[in-house]
């Protein structure tokens, strides 16, 4: 994996600015994914979450807290509908157990490390993305990878 993958996570602009809905992408790396994650933010935000706000002041006002609830909320739905509406799997690293990962997939790799929850109810799934948002916002942090394996598992390989 290319270091704009390994490093991607879901940066929000600033809280409470004109953009303060939309995420930073870069080029290249992971921006496709990013950008079909905006598209269910952008709906949450309008469309789903209710706020004394109107039109795009919905988006434009959100605080820090807010974006994290967008982001749970829209990684939730996507996440459920690839698991075509009946279950969701998020996938989240254990802590290393050596300070230099190595490079296959032993105990300390990426995907040595892949833990998975299933949730039979997307509404779960959410509540548990929420508590655990920093795995896919934080600075450095492979949310985007997470969030990509997450829709795999979710989608299951017989479909």
């Amino acid at each position: 994996l290319g270091h704009e993958w390994a490093a991607g996570s879901f940066r929000f602009r600033e809280p409470r600015s004109g953009l303060a809905y939309a995420l930073e992408a870069e080029k290249g790396g992971p921006r496709a994914i990013l950008m079909a994650v905006q598209a269910h933010i952008v709906k949450y935000l309008l469309f789903v979450r209710s706020t004394e706000h109107t039109h795009l002041d919905r988006l434009c006002r959100i605080s820090r807290g807010e974006q994290g609830e967008a982001l749970a909320a829209a990684l939730a739905d996507a996440l459920w509908a690839a698991g075509g509406g009946g279950s969701a799997v998020v996938c989240l690293l254990a802590p290393a157990t050596r300070a230099v990962p190595s490079g296959d997939h032993g105990a300390d790799s990426l995907m040595g490390r892949m833990q998975l929850f299933e949730f039979s109810a997307k509404a779960a799934a959410q509540e548990f993305i929420l508590a655990r948002i920093g795995c896919f916002r934080g600075e450095g942090s492979p949310g985007v990878i997470l969030f990509l394996c997450s829709l795999l598992f979710s989608r299951t390989l017989e479909r």
